[in-house]
């Protein structure tokens, strides 16, 4: 198991992946081909592990190679498909190295949709889409999920809230929370750990949620306010925090990664 461990591991979006049997082939996509012939200076019959939500991960060899195109072949079988809990990660967008860690990170915790959102206070309103993608896809390679986080456009805070499904919470990290009108004086960390499938984690930008912003959030009867504790947090080690005790609330009823 070790040595197959150490195989490159590469996602395979499902319409890449029409048959899953032994001896089936699938065409390698050009980067994926320039990454294993030029970076790693893979031949015919090396092995890789293929995965998806849909097929599991697979054991299998290059049959082709080229410059930019390829073919694989399915050798066997190496882990079944898995359901995996529903986990939100909305999140005011941050400067492009912060978002990017963002994404690496909540893969890696177990994130599987992000809402960037813009607040009072983002300072970016852009993003390159297909580039958070990619940098969730090659997260999910590394940390051997076999799904991979959906990424959504960036939209307004009220967009959000407006569109949130009521049986799920979003739990909203608020710092100085003792000093917020209509705030429980009560709320604690312990509330992430209650997390069930589906509930969501919001964290702000830079600089924290406005006034304004908290007294929205605290109309909705979804929203649950949480404390991360008594330091101020960059937005980003919020995000960590926040995740690491939801995923401690999933991991006791349902595994959150395989």
């Amino acid at each position: 198991m070790t040595g197959i461990t150490l195989l490159p591991r590469l996602f395979m979006a499902p319409d890449t992946l029409p048959t899953v049997d032994v001896g089936a082939t699938c065409a390698m996509q050009g980067e994926q081909a320039r990454y294993l012939g030029t970076v790693l200076r893979r031949q015919p019959g090396d092995e890789v592990r293929l995965f998806n939500a849909q097929a599991g991960e697979w054991l299998a060899s290059i049959a082709e190679i080229r410059k930019d195109r390829g073919l694989f072949r399915l050798e066997r079988p190496l882990r079944a498909p898995c359901p995996v809990p529903e986990l939100t990660l909305a999140f005011a967008l941050l400067k492009r190295d912060a978002t990017d860690l963002v994404l690496r990170m909540g893969t890696e915790l177990g994130v599987s949709t992000f809402l960037p959102i813009v607040t009072e206070r983002t300072n970016t309103h852009r993003i390159n889409p297909q580039r958070l993608c990619a940098i969730a896809t090659e997260a999910a390679e590394q940390c051997e999920r076999l799904d991979v986080p959906h990424v959504a456009p960036p939209q307004s805070l009220a967009t959000l809230l407006g569109g949130w499904p009521q049986t799920a919470r979003l739990f909203t990290a608020m710092e100085r929370m003792d000093l917020r009108e209509g705030v429980p004086g009560t709320a604690q960390p312990d509330p992430l750990r209650t997390a069930k499938p589906g509930d969501g984690l919001l964290i702000g930008p830079e600089g924290g949620l406005s006034d304004a912003e908290c007294q929205l959030l605290l109309t909705r009867p979804f929203v649950f306010p949480v404390s991360l504790g008594p330091l101020i947090l960059r937005a980003d080690t919020a995000m960590a925090a926040g995740l690491a005790l939801m995923g401690d609330g999933l991991r006791s009823g349902t595994v959150l990664s395989q």
